[in-house]
């Protein structure tokens, strides 16, 4: 059977294999050109067991595949469905192009590490504070009985006098505040732990968990920078209309009232209260972390996963220090509304389990926990998402 040479200067412009791509190139159909093995990925020596003769690189006369610039080299691959160049969008029989599932990778880079975490804490600090700022408020008033002695009453009656925007009250403070706090504490929190964990092989470097002494180390850290801002925001939060006109307006008020001494009222519970609960809550969440890994055999942890798991510590931290946080709560209040002054924590925790007896001191743990355990949950998942964002190996995170 002779030669045929065929010479095709321009692919046809249908849908096909070269679609919408001008090539010049040449083959010769011939009988003894069967190569089994199929595709080479060099175009001089390709060779497929359907009759095209592969352009010899020992011998360049050869009327075999003819391609300009030869030199250059394209990828093929062999699929079950046959054969593709990457990089031409793939044809099903309906003539429609398949597109590959890409998902939305963001990825910003920043240099410092210690920056990394600071902004991955306050973006986690400001998302979870906002979403259950409603919650927040809640509670508040529950603690204190301004509004109401149930969850219903005070929500009903929040709603009766100020509407929506009461639920939010002082929230852009609650913000301004959470978010450097949360900035401190866990940027604090990962620097202690990773210093004083023990790299593989190691001897423990310490008797008691890493988590446990970097969390009472982030809880104070985090408090004694932005108790001032708390102390505020729960006054502008609990206060009669007309007390206070917002924000440096409270500053003001509380700076003449009782001088700066006043702005870190309540400051000794707030410390005794956040040891106990910052070392547990990190403590619980680094030890439910390790104890996913070790059940489920994985490395990573997602998004959903981390959720669950930061809010079981809250539950668990909250559940356990909530007493100190009433009294807390009570020294912030202050003489607002011809309230009690109360001169220490003892003094605050006796008067009120004196009046109100052993629920007094757990008044408010229901919506606590409520807006508590979603608030860890929603800020270590942010923390964790923002780390793989602002960090591109994983590892440094």
């Amino acid at each position: 059977m002779g030669r045929q040479k065929i010479e095709v200067l321009e692919t046809t412009k249908k849908h096909g294999l070269f679609s919408g791509v001008e090539l010049g190139f040449q083959w010769t159909a011939q009988e003894d050109c069967f190569h089994p093995g199929g595709l080479f990925a060099s175009v001089g020596q390709v060779g497929m067991g359907f009759g095209v003769s592969p352009n010899s690189p020992n011998n360049r006369d050869n009327e075999g595949l003819k391609i300009p610039c030869t030199d250059l080299y394209v990828k093929y691959v062999s699929s079950p469905e046959g054969v593709r160049i990457v990089g031409i969008p793939e044809v099903n029989e309906e003539g429609i192009m398949k597109k590959k599932k890409k998902g939305l990778k963001l990825n910003v880079k920043v240099a410092n590490p210690s920056l990394r975490r600071l902004i991955s804490g306050a973006i986690a600090g400001a998302v979870s504070r906002t979403a259950v700022a409603p919650l927040e408020t809640i509670r508040t008033h529950l603690m204190v009985g301004s509004t109401g002695h149930s969850t219903t009453e005070v929500f009903q009656n929040i709603m009766n006098n100020e509407g929506w925007t009461g639920l939010f009250r002082g929230n852009l403070v609650n913000v301004i505040r959470v978010a450097p706090s949360k900035a401190i504490e866990l940027f604090a929190y990962d620097t202690v732990n990773k210093n004083l964990s023990p790299k593989p092989g190691e001897q423990p470097k310490i008797p008691i968990p890493p988590s446990l002494v970097a969390g009472a180390c982030a809880g104070v850290s985090s408090t004694l920078l932005t108790y001032p801002l708390e102390l505020v925001k729960t006054r502008l939060t609990i206060q009669q209309r007309g007390v206070y006109n917002g924000l440096f307006d409270a500053f003001i008020k509380i700076l003449q009232e009782g001088g700066p001494t006043e702005l870190y009222r309540g400051l000794t519970p707030s410390l005794i209260g956040v040891i106990p609960y910052a070392a547990t809550n990190y403590c619980a969440y680094d030890t439910l972390r390790k104890a996913y890994r070790k059940i489920f055999k994985q490395e990573k942890i997602g998004n959903i996963e981390t959720l669950l798991i930061g809010s079981a510590a809250g539950a668990i931290s909250s559940s356990a220090t909530f007493p100190l946080e009433v009294a807390r709560k009570h020294m912030q209040v202050g003489a607002i509304s011809g309230r009690k002054v109360y001169q220490n924590v003892l003094h605050a925790l006796l008067s009120i389990l004196e009046q109100e007896g052993l629920q007094g001191l757990y008044k408010g743990l229901g919506p606590s926990c409520m807006k508590l355990v979603p608030a860890a949950g929603i800020s270590f998942m942010c923390y964790e998402a923002c780390k793989r964002i602002l960090v591109e190996n994983e590892d440094e995170a």
